[in-house]
């Protein structure tokens, strides 16, 4: 559920411009320049120049109505239970949630089309032959909100300010972007390195465009609870810090006719919601203070959404087939401790945790075992390696565990009986092949100290779940603790890496590249606030990060993720939990919406509408 416009950090994806125009703008356009009106990864554009909205979008959609939500996906330094900060851009603070509503960006990705954008701030760019060099055409129309004209030296002015004082994920992926500048108003030039990977102009074409004029004599690090001048299609009209912001819709929004906006923005008000336990807020949606909600606990969509607005059909529920790409969901270990520097250790707890049983008594038989982080896609690892996977993989033959060169690892299937001993005793077989000794009924960890865990969350919805596997634990000779701790703690605890197992779903991508780099590069392990959770530090993995954020082609790329998949399954840097192929969404019945979904999403709620007549037979309240 998202209602940015840009494409996300952490799934940077894209590449070569596409289909050349016949005319120009600035100096004249040289012999072997492209022009186009977006960009794409590895082919053509699906849409021309002329296209006027987005197909899954009903261009006449109504405007009206409150959207009241959860945050339920965070970047940067947001969190998903307070906030103190409405600067997401940077690394000091708790961000609010839909603060990229009031930012435009140069270009706006398409739902159908994974890795492509087409124009907003921008309406075309001239790429230069060697891909170095960007030039981005500004529209003379773009304002901000308090009227003032946006042009290139705002643009560039926020490039280079997140390249130097952004938070680590910006500063980054931005490394090989040497920087932008103003030929004109209306000329926006953007240079690469020769290190340039393929899709960081597409990086550079989603960033947020801020007002140079509204920053000169502020500090861009600090946090601020007064809003940023912006020019996107909300700003911030009211908020109490911890407990809730509300944006409005901008009335004489600048871009609000553009094809890339059409069908969209449409509710003249959008309320963010902050609970500090999933019930108040499971409550507050029954009662109708919050009238969207994705559910992504199967214990509570089986046994919760009994009560009398779902019974006399104010309330609506719909699994809503879901075409993103699947998240990385798992329990990861921070290899920086000592306790779990041997991957022996980190596969002796998979197999202490039962999926089979927790699946049937606890989620209802409603997910499938993850294994892969690449899951449900064409980039996840199977059977032996082929030709290109071994060409990429030998080189590192010598480093890597042998059975990177043969099946890729898949958590064993147990009996079902949530305790099952041949998996346990192979697990105790790891442990002690690690080093560890028992010591009556404690394990002790090669150093003769007791092998002692904490499992690190800021919500107690996974309790149930972690419990059957602390138990396991137990029966090793492991003492596991669960702790809980509040928003801002957690917050701090994670980005400083200081924690021993965390719960984390890591977003994917169809075209994987820049974001990789966050999650899984040697450079993000020994980086504050970056995704590399389980500080994972490998040469192969770093060379393949490279090679995928390079590739010029779909084979190519889906090699390259192949054998990742291989080295990081073969790292066991995790215990892998589960997914579904399906968004489980429940909803107030005052909307409407477009007969045809986003390929690549649901489109709810972006796409969707107030409808003031269902409001009225139901007489919602809010």
């Amino acid at each position: 559920m998202t209602f940015t416009r840009r494409t996300s950090l952490t799934l940077a994806a894209s590449a070569a411009a596409t289909a050349a125009l016949p005319r120009g703008f600035g100096p004249a356009l040289a012999a072997d320049d492209i022009e186009t009106h977006g960009l794409s990864t590895f082919g053509e554009l699906a849409l021309p120049e002329n296209f006027t909205h987005f197909v899954y979008v009903n261009p006449q959609a109504p405007r009206g109505g409150t959207l009241s939500i959860q945050i339920k996906n965070t970047s940067g330094n947001q969190n998903f239970e307070t906030f103190d900060t409405l600067n997401i851009f940077v690394f000091k603070g708790d961000g609010a949630a839909g603060m990229d509503m009031t930012f435009d960006t140069l270009m706006s990705s398409s739902g159908d089309e994974p890795g492509s954008m087409y124009g907003l701030v921008a309406d075309k760019v001239r790429i230069a032959p060697d891909k170095l060099t960007y030039r981005f055409h500004i529209r003379s129309q773009a304002r901000f909100h308090d009227g003032s004209k946006l042009t290139a030296r705002d643009a560039a002015f926020s490039f280079n300010l997140l390249k130097e004082k952004g938070h680590p994920v910006y500063r980054s992926i931005l490394s090989e972007f040497l920087g932008a500048e103003a030929d004109s108003d209306d000329t926006l030039i953007v240079r690469f390195s020769k290190n340039r990977s393929r899709d960081l102009h597409l990086v550079i074409a989603g960033l947020p465009i801020f007002s140079e004029t509204y920053w000169k004599g502020r500090e861009f690090e600090a946090s601020t609870l007064e809003a940023p001048l912006g020019s996107g299609p909300y700003k911030v009209s009211r908020l109490e810090q911890g407990r809730y912001i509300e944006f409005e819709r901008v009335r004489n929004y600048w871009a609000d006719k553009l094809p890339v906006n059409i069908g969209q923005n449409n509710f003249d008000r959008i309320r963010y919601e902050y609970y500090r336990e999933r019930q108040v807020a499971f409550e507050g949606f029954k009662s109708g203070q919050i009238n969207f909600n994705e559910e992504y606990t199967a214990r509570l969509w089986a046994t919760a959404y009994d009560f009398p607005a779902v019974r006399d059909g104010r309330v609506k529920r719909d699994e809503l087939p879901n075409g993103a790409p699947t998240p990385s969901q798992g329990w990861y270990f921070n290899t920086r401790r000592g306790k779990f520097k041997d991957a022996r250790v980190r596969e002796a707890f998979g197999l202490a945790f039962d999926f089979e049983w927790t699946n049937r008594n606890i989620m209802y038989s409603a997910y499938k075992r993850m294994a892969s982080f690449f899951e449900n896609s064409d980039m996840k690892a199977t059977g032996l390696p082929s030709a290109a996977e071994l060409a990429l993989l030998e080189q590192f033959r010598a480093e890597l565990p042998a059975e990177i060169f043969g099946e890729p690892y898949v958590p064993p299937t147990s009996d079902g009986s949530g305790s099952d001993r041949n998996l346990l005793r192979r697990a105790d077989e790891l442990l002690r092949a690690a080093g560890c000794k028992r010591d009556n009924n404690r394990l002790l960890l090669p150093d003769g100290t007791p092998f002692e865990v904490e499992f690190l969350d800021s919500s107690g919805a996974l309790k149930p779940h972690t419990e059957p596997l602390q138990a396991n634990l137990r029966k090793l000779g492991i003492v596991s603790t669960l702790r809980t701790v509040d928003a801002a703690q957690y917050k701090r605890r994670l980005d400083n890496f200081d924690f021993d197992i965390i719960t984390m779903a890591l977003g994917g991508s169809f075209t994987p590249g820049d974001g990789l780099r966050l999650t899984w590069s040697s450079d993000a392990a020994k980086t504050p606030g970056t995704r590399n959770v389980a500080g994972v530090e490998n040469k192969a993995v770093d060379f393949l990060i490279d090679t995928i954020s390079r590739a010029q082609s779909r084979d190519e790329l889906n090699a390259a993720a192949k054998a990742l998949d291989r080295v990081l399954r073969a790292g066991r840097y995790w215990i892998p939990m589960w997914y579904k192929d399906k968004s489980l969404i429940a909803y107030w019945d005052v909307f409407s919406r477009p007969e045809k979904t986003p390929r690549y999403s649901t489109g709810a709620p972006g796409t969707w509408w107030w409808d003031a007549d269902k409001a009225k037979r139901i007489d919602y309240r809010g």
